[in-house]
C-alpha cells in the first residue's frame, strides 16, 4: 500500500467527511422546506406553542435559586451512588487499597451530605 505523499491528507479527508456528515442533513432539511413545504404564514404559525397552551404574561418570572441548589444536590449524590453498585457487586474479591479507596469515597460523599445539610440547604422552609 502506498502512503500519501502529504502526511496531512488523510486527516484533511476525515476532516471533510466530518463536516459533510453534519451538513449533509441541514442542506437536505433546507432544500425540503423551500422546494417542498408549502409557506402559509400567519397568526397561528408565528404564535408561541408551549404544551399546548397559549402564552400568558411575561416569560421572565422570578425562580428561586434554592431548587437549582436541591437539583444539583440530587445529581450529585444520585450520581455518586451509583457508583458503590461494582464496590457492592465485587466487595468479596476487592484488594484492600481498592477497599480502602471506596471507604474514602464513601467519607467524601457523606462529608458532602453533612455540609449540604449543616448549610440549611436541605430545609424546605
Amino acid at each position: 500500500m502506498q502512503t500519501p505523499e502529504n502526511p496531512y491528507l488523510v486527516l484533511v479527508l476525515l476532516m471533510a467527511a466530518a463536516v459533510g456528515f453534519a451538513l449533509t442533513p441541514l442542506a437536505a432539511a433546507w432544500a425540503w422546506a423551500h422546494f417542498f413545504s408549502p409557506q402559509k404564514p400567519g397568526n397561528d404559525k408565528n404564535d408561541t406553542y408551549e404544551c399546548g397552551l397559549a402564552s400568558k404574561g411575561d416569560a421572565w418570572i422570578h425562580f428561586r435559586s434554592e431548587y437549582y441548589l436541591y437539583g444539583i444536590i440530587f445529581l450529585v449524590f444520585d450520581v455518586e451512588t451509583i457508583f458503590l453498585l461494582p464496590f457492592a457487586v465485587s466487595f468479596t474479591g476487592l484488594t484492600v487499597g481498592a477497599f480502602v479507596a471506596m471507604i474514602i469515597f464513601l467519607v467524601l460523599l457523606v462529608e458532602g451530605l453533612v455540609w449540604a445539610w449543616r448549610k440549611g440547604f436541605l430545609s424546605w422552609t
